[in-house]
């Protein structure tokens, strides 16, 4: 379903009434640049036109430790950002470039405007979007599975289980 959103997505920022520069900027970024950090507040969505970025989260061990494990990897025709469309939203993770690139940067309050004049199409990319959504919990909730049977295992408590 991320095909479909990125259609729509690229379908608006070809509009007339939506302009690069002002609703929209097209962002080159190189390897290791930051793109959004964990805890920013912005109203900005990304659409990933060339190379490849890595979404990390932040994992306190205790209160010394803490690691920064790579949630995903997102490549072309990938988007992100888009908890912010309608409200500002503390960043959830932070987006790092693992190789040189290009991405639309889209404005989320000029867009949320767009998407109220056109409702159509915006029936049609929160749809889209919610399908993602969906897919990105199912593969999040698979991983929390497998992580809590490895923790079962790895401590000896699956055995006491029946």
């Amino acid at each position: 379903m991320m095909e479909k959103a990125r259609e729509i997505l690229l379908r608006i920022v070809r509009e007339p009434g939506f302009e690069e520069g002002t609703h929209w900027r097209r962002r080159a970024f190189e390897t290791d640049e930051v793109i959004v950090r964990e805890g920013d507040v912005a109203q900005r969505m990304y659409l990933i036109e060339q190379g490849q970025l890595r979404v990390m989260g932040q994992v306190a061990l205790d209160d010394q430790r803490k690691i920064k494990p790579g949630l995903a990897d997102l490549g072309p025709g990938d988007l992100f950002g888009e908890m912010t469309l309608f409200e500002k939203h503390p960043r959830t993770a932070t987006v790092t470039a693992i190789e040189p690139g290009r991405l639309l940067e889209i404005d989320c309050v000029a867009l949320s405007g767009y998407l109220d004049a056109h409702p159509e199409t915006g029936y049609l990319l929160l749809k889209a979007l919610f399908q993602v959504l969906m897919e990105r919990l199912s593969k999040a909730n698979e991983r929390l599975e497998h992580l809590f049977a490895w923790g079962l295992k790895a401590h000896g408590i699956d055995k006491h289980l029946r």
